[in-house]
């Protein structure tokens, strides 16, 4: 009977016992495996975004990035101002004070000359000069209408006078805001098709001699 009991025990100590004792109770299949080796990344020096000519003014800027456990995050910063989409955006850590003191510098001093308007095209009854984001158009002649076509983007001004003298096509310097203006005559009126280089709405003022459009 003892004999019976001893093998009975040893029948259900060989049941529950592992083929390998020192091995832990997890399976390996079931560890996640953890690395200290991380991918090195190039360190941040300037990215820079370009927005299209449509934008006025930046809202914020959402900055999203990864965590020490691997985790994504997303920092929002309100900023709130306008801008000049003709220049690019930057996102810096590369931080040069000598740098950023001579851009402002630059800065300002190009902000404290007085720029004038810069006779671009003319013909015997009308003249156009440019000045930043002004046109002056310098005529005696009515303008009987004037609207804003896109594709290119381009402002249209009818004035009124029986002429006949073809057409006139003269293309202003790289880094006006105006790149080309376009006459063409036609039956009691001609027309100026003014191009622009992005999208715009515009302001019409009427003064002494002539008119000033406004590029917003």
């Amino acid at each position: 009977m003892i004999r019976v009991l001893l093998f009975l025990s040893l029948f259900f100590m060989m049941l529950h016992a592992r083929e390998n004792p020192f091995f832990p109770v997890q399976s390996g299949q079931d560890i996640s495996l953890t690395s200290n080796q991380t991918t090195k990344l190039p360190m941040l020096k300037r990215a820079t975004v370009t927005l299209p000519s449509t934008a006025r003014t930046i809202e914020s800027v959402t900055v999203t990035y990864k965590n020490l456990d691997g985790s994504i995050a997303h920092k929002k910063v309100t900023i709130q101002n306008a801008i000049d989409w003709h220049l690019p955006v930057f996102i810096s850590q590369n931080y040069n004070e000598s740098d950023s003191t001579q851009f402002i510098e630059k800065q300002i001093k190009k902000s404290s000359v007085k720029i004038k308007y810069k006779k671009v095209a003319s013909l015997k009854f009308i003249a156009f000069y440019v000045k930043k984001n002004k046109l002056k158009i310098v005529t005696k002649d009515k303008m009987l209408r004037n609207f804003l076509l896109v594709k290119p983007h381009r402002i249209v001004c009818d004035f009124k006078r029986d002429t006949d003298i073809g057409s006139l096509i003269k293309s202003l310097k790289e880094g006006s805001l105006f790149t080309k203006i376009r006459l063409g005559t036609h039956k009691g009126y001609y027309r100026v098709v003014i191009e622009l280089d992005g999208y715009y709405s515009y302001k019409l003022d009427y003064i002494r001699g002539g008119y000033i459009i406004t590029l917003l």
